[in-house]
C-alpha cells in the first residue's frame, strides 16, 4: 500500500492530471477517486473504503487496477522517445532517397549515437549496412563492414544469451520437482554457457541477463559468491537501470531483481529490510508469476512465502489473502512447475485453516488436468498431501482408493526411494482406523525420523510443521 501511496505523491501535476482524466473518461470514477485520495488526504484504509462505499475485496481490485494504470501511463512517458528512434530507423530509407549524400550521411551518424545509447544491436546493423554503401572505395568502408559485421555477431550474442537463461528457469523448474543430480548438473553448465556469451562483449545488457542467473543460482542451487559480490551485484544492476531508465526491458526487470534482493535479504536473516522487499513483491505477486518466468522463477517465491508465514506464525491468514491477490490470475497449465506448486501453495493454505475439503478440490483438479506421469516424484509426493486431507477429512473410501494407487506405484518405483511415503500411509492408516485407542502415541512412535526423509525435491510435506500440530490433526 505504500509503495503505491508514494508512487503517486511521486507524480508530475501534468501525469497526475493525465491519469486522473483518463480513468474518468473510461468511466472509472472509483479508481480516480481512489488516486486523488491517495494523493491529497491522509486517510486509513479503512476510511477511504467508507469513502469509496467498497468493501475489502473490491478495495484491492480498485489498488491493482489503479497501479496497473499509473504504469502504463508511466511506460508510455518512458518509450515515447525510443518509440520515435525506432520509427526513424523504420522510415531510413525515405531520408536516403530524398535528402544529399552529405545529409545522409549525417543523420545516420546521428542515428548511430543515438541507438547505442539505448543498445539496440538490431537497428545499429541497419545503419552501418547504409553507411558501408555510402563509402565504398574508401578507407572507412572496411570500418563500417567491420562495425556492422560485430553488431549482428552481438545482436545474435544478445539472442543467445535471452534463449540461455529462458531455458536455465525451464530447468530449474525440472530440477525443483525431480531434484536429480543430472538437473543440478544441466544448470551449472547453463550458467557457465551464458557467462562465456557475455564475456565475449563488454555489454551492460548481457551483465544484467547474466546476472538474473548468477544471483538465482547461488540462492537456490549453489552457493558460489560471498555477500560483498553479490550486494555490489545489485548496486552494478541498480546502477545500470538508473543510467538507462528509458529501456524498456530494464523497466521491467526491476520487479525481478526487488525480487532477488528480498529472498537474498530473507536468507541473511535480515527480516526488517526483507520485510520492506516482500510486501512490494507480494503485492505484485500475481504479476510475477504471469510475466517474468523467462528471467527468473516466481513460483519459488511461493514456497519462500510458506516458509516465510510458517516462521511468523501467519500461515492462517493467508487463504484470505490469496483471494485477494490472485483475484484475476490465471495460471499458466502448460508450465508444469508453475501449476503444481501454485496448486499446492492454494492447498497447503487451505490446510492451515483446517480446511481440508477445500485443500482436496485443488489438488484434485490440477490431477484431473495435468498429467504428472513424466514427474513421477512429483504425483507421489502431491497424492500423499491428498490422501492426507481425506484422512483428515475421515473419508475411508477416497482414502483406501487413493492409498491402494499410491502403493502401487511405490512397488513400480521401489521401495527404498519412496520410504517417506510408506512410512505416511502408515501413520495415515492409524489415524483413519476408527475408535483406535492409543492412537495419538503410536502415531507418534512411527514419526521418528519422518522429518528426515522428507525429499530435497518439491513436496507439500516440505511446509508441514511434522512435529505437534501434525500429531493432533490427526489423532482427532
Amino acid at each position: 500500500m505504500s509503495k503505491l501511496k508514494n508512487i503517486i505523491k511521486q507524480l508530475s501535476v501534468a501525469d497526475f492530471q493525465a491519469i486522473f482524466d483518463s480513468l474518468m473518461e473510461s468511466n472509472a470514477e472509483k479508481s480516480a477517486h481512489l488516486l486523488k485520495f491517495m494523493r491529497e488526504k491522509q486517510l486509513s484504509d479503512s476510511r477511504i473504503m467508507e469513502e469509496l462505499n467498497v468493501n475489502s475485496n473490491a478495495y484491492y481490485t480498485l489498488r491493482s487496477r489503479l497501479n496497473q494504470k499509473i504504469e502504463e501511463h508511466l511506460l508510455q512517458q518512458m518509450e515515447t522517445p525510443r518509440i520515435t528512434l525506432l520509427k526513424k530507423v523504420a522510415t531510413i530509407n525515405e531520408i536516403l532517397f530524398t535528402k544529399k549524400r552529405g545529409v545522409s550521411i549525417a543523420t545516420l551518424r546521428k542515428m548511430e549515437k543515438e541507438l547505442m545509447d539505448y543498445d539496440l544491436a538490431n537497428e545499429l546493423t541497419v545503419i552501418y549496412k547504409n553507411l558501408k554503401k555510402f563509402h565504398l572505395g574508401t578507407q572507412d568502408y572496411f570500418t563500417y563492414s567491420q562495425l556492422y559485421n560485430k553488431h549482428v555477431a552481438y545482436m545474435l550474442a544478445v539472442d543467445k544469451a535471452e534463449d540461455l537463461v529462458s531455458q536455465y528457469f525451464y530447468r530449474y523448474g525440472e530440477y525443483v520437482l525431480g531434484g536429480g543430480t543430472a538437473e543440478k548438473l544441466a544448470l551449472g553448465m547453463l550458467r557457465q554457457e551464458i557467462e562465456n556469451v557475455t564475456k565475449l562483449y563488454q555489454s551492460h545488457r548481457l551483465f544484467v541477463f547474466q546476472n538474473c542467473v548468477d544471483i538465482f543460482h547461488h540462492l537456490f542451487v549453489e552457493p558460489f559468491l560471498v555477500n560483498e559480490e553479490i550486494e555490489r551485484l545489485f548496486d552494478k544492476v541498480g546502477s545500470i537501470f538508473d543510467l538507462y531508465h528509458l529501456d524498456a526491458t530494464y523497466y521491467h526487470l526491476k520487479p525481478v531483481f526487488e525480487y532477488l534482493h528480498f529472498e537474498y535479504n530473507y536468507q541473511k536473516a535480515q527480516y526488517k529490510q526483507s520485510t520492506t522487499q516482500y510486501e512490494e513483491v507480494n503485492e505484485n505477486v500475481a504479476s510475477l508469476l504471469s510475466n517474468y518466468h523467462s528471467f527468473t522463477f516466481p513460483p519459488q517465491f511461493l514456497l519462500t512465502k510458506l516458509n516465510r508465514a510458517i516462521l511468523l506464525g501467519e500461515t492462517k491468514y493467508l487463504a484470505d489473502e490469496n483471494k485477494k491477490l490472485f483475484d484475476d490470475f490465471e495460471v499458466d497449465k502448460q508450465n508444469v512447475p508453475q501449476y503444481v506448486m501454485y496448486t499446492s501453495y492454494r492447498a497447503l493454505s487451505c490446510y492451515y485453516l483446517g480446511k481440508y475439503d477445500e485443500a482436496a478440490k485443488w489438488i484434485n483438479q490440477m490431477l484431473n488436468e495435468q498429467s504428472l506421469k513424466k514427474n513421477p516424484n512429483t504425483m507421489m509426493e502431491v497424492k500423499m498431501f491428498l490422501a492426507l486431507q481425506y484422512c483428515l477429512m475421515k473419508d475411508n473410501e477416497l482414502y483406501n482408493q487413493l492409498s491402494n494407487s499410491i502403493l502401487r506405484q511405490v512397488r513400480l518405483m521401489g521401495k527404498d526411494s519412496c520410504e517417506h511415503i510408506v512410512l505416511l500411509n502408515k501413520i495415515f492408516k492409524v489415524s483413519i482406523t476408527p475408535g483406535r485407542k492409543g492412537k495419538s502415541q503410536k502415531i507418534e512412535a512411527l514419526m521418528d525420523g519422518l522429518s528426515a526423509m522428507i525429499p530435497a525435491y518439491f513436496s507439500p510435506f516440505q511446509f508441514i510443521n511434522i512435529q505437534q500440530d501434525f500429531v493432533d490433526r490427526l489423532s482427532q
